[in-house]
């Protein structure tokens, strides 16, 4: 599974302006696949770039962490929900031209003119990326009065095939039976903020399900991602940690 693999670190020096608490370079790591090479900026919190094949994908942009005016333009945005630090309208307008293509979820979907609706379980393809809508949702962490932070049915996690790569993108969610039974996950994104998604030991258990070769805690706010480090050590996942707080 791992074979193949080209990792490399860098930084892009874009200057962060206005971006309030923002560093001021994005960690950028380099994945071979059969499409040619997957850049992967991480911007922050929840909010990702990939560049593949010529193609610019933003996911959940927020600009509260970067300047959008200074960022690649997108062919293809996914939105995983409706909170503010996911779907944000000022970042989306600013990433998006006119051939831009936006997947949401329904919620979303229904206020961006143009964009596709992606319930829980479908499958889209563009530009021969296949993105697949994977449930995304609470168990156990709930509102005060009793409601789930993230209901049922509402949010997506993105599978992203990228030839012969699959990435998994997992948007707010804790360890639910829909995400342990994905297959061949090369590469995933698990939230880490607590109390609104899942623990380390919740991720953990992820990750042992899926057995990506490479593993990004992200959306983790304070919790502490070298505790996950540790829980995963000796099992072959090699856990990257990003300034993806």
């Amino acid at each position: 599974m791992r074979n193949g693999w080209l990792w490399s670190v860098g930084v892009i020096g874009l200057a962060l302006s206005g971006a309030a608490g923002a560093a001021d370079a994005f960690e950028i790591d380099t994945l071979a696949t059969s499409r040619g090479p997957l850049r992967i900026t991480c911007i922050g919190h929840g909010t990702l770039m990939f560049e593949v094949a010529g193609k610019v994908i933003h996911v959940d942009p927020w600009s509260r962490l970067a300047d959008y005016s200074r960022l690649p333009k997108a062919d293809l945005v996914l939105i995983t929900h409706d909170h503010a630090d996911h779907f944000d309208p000022v970042a989306l307008k600013a990433v998006t031209q006119p051939a831009t293509r936006v997947l949401a979820n329904g919620v979303v979907a229904a206020r961006v003119p143009g964009a596709v609706a992606m319930a829980n379980g479908r499958t889209v393809t563009y530009a021969d990326i296949t993105i697949e809508a994977v449930p995304a949702y609470n168990l156990v962490h709930r509102r005060p009065d009793g409601t789930p932070f993230h209901p049922k049915g509402v949010g997506n996690g993105y599978v992203l095939t990228l030839g012969d790569r699959r990435v998994y993108v997992a948007g707010d969610t804790e360890n639910v039976p829909e995400i342990k039974a994905l297959k061949d996950i090369h590469c995933a994104f698990l939230p880490m903020n607590l109390p609104y998604t899942m623990t380390p030991e919740m991720v953990a258990e992820v990750a042992l399900a899926l057995k990506p070769a490479i593993l990004y805690p992200y959306h983790f706010g304070d919790t502490d991602a070298g505790r996950l480090a540790a829980l995963l050590a000796g099992h072959g996942i090699e856990v990257r940690l990003r300034r993806l707080q």
